[in-house]
């Protein structure tokens, strides 16, 4: 494994805790598909790997618990949490309703066009990468800016908060939402009038975009889900060759 992921940054962030450092790279990993869903993460490993105790191993995947991306089992340790398309309704539901708040509440703000620049500079991002051949990942890190962007332009800090801890929830999934080019041209657009609604203060509109974005995102993800599973499901038919 490369050594810049096996190794703690020398210069991490004062206000990061040594748990929440491991967490942050176990989280990669987890997102990335390093550690596949269903996975076991071994304690003993992860700190030897990490030149860490047991300590803070443990409290990290705990975080990790609290954020939905690992199942701590009696006996058993740590195990990746298996996508699922009854979670995928129940976060992005929740999603929709917190997005349609802080997008509504930002464009209400008297304040809102110092927030604008970053924004539309954001979203011609997308645009560009909507555009460009084998750039999903890069869009989805583009859009987890935005939705970061957005939730610090926003006055409500329990709102910030409750938004942070479905974030990493919910990247996993709209890595599959966002999978196909035909759901990326769609996101712009939308992202695209939600620049259009906080430029004219119009909050109802900004609300319904914001709602509509994240139930786009959450039927295609079910979509793949259901078509992963159908696919796991179909036995593979042996090809013969010649000899």
């Amino acid at each position: 494994m490369p050594d810049d992921m096996t190794r703690l940054p020398e210069a991490a962030p004062l206000t990061q805790s040594l748990p929440e450092q491991i967490a942050a790279r176990l989280s990669e990993r987890i997102v990335g598909s390093t550690y596949p869903p269903g996975q076991r993460i071994m304690e003993q490993a992860v700190a030897a790997e990490f030149a860490v105790s047991r300590g803070p191993v443990r409290e990290a995947l705990r975080l990790l618990e609290k954020d939905g991306l690992v199942t701590i089992l009696p006996r058993r340790g740590a195990q990746v949490t298996n996508l699922s398309i009854a979670e995928v309704r129940e976060i992005f539901d929740i999603r929709a309703m917190l997005n349609g708040l802080r997008d509504r509440l930002i464009a209400e703000d008297p304040d809102r066009l110092r927030v604008l620049p970053l924004l539309e500079a954001e979203v011609a991002t997308l645009a560009r990468l909507s555009r460009a051949p084998g750039a999903g990942e890069d869009y989805v890190e583009a859009v987890s800016r935005l939705n970061r962007i957005l939730a610090s332009a926003t006055s409500s800090r329990r709102l910030r908060a409750m938004l942070g801890s479905l974030g990493l929830q919910t990247l996993r999934y709209s890595q599959l939402g966002l999978s196909t080019p035909q759901r990326r041209k769609q996101s712009v657009q939308h992202w695209q009038r939600l620049v259009k609604a906080i430029r004219d203060g119009d909050g109802a509109a900004a609300e319904r975009v914001a709602q509509q974005r994240v139930q786009d995102s959450r039927d295609a993800a079910i979509a793949q889900l259901q078509r992963l599973r159908l696919e796991a499901a179909t036995p593979k038919t042996k090809t013969g060759g010649a000899a």
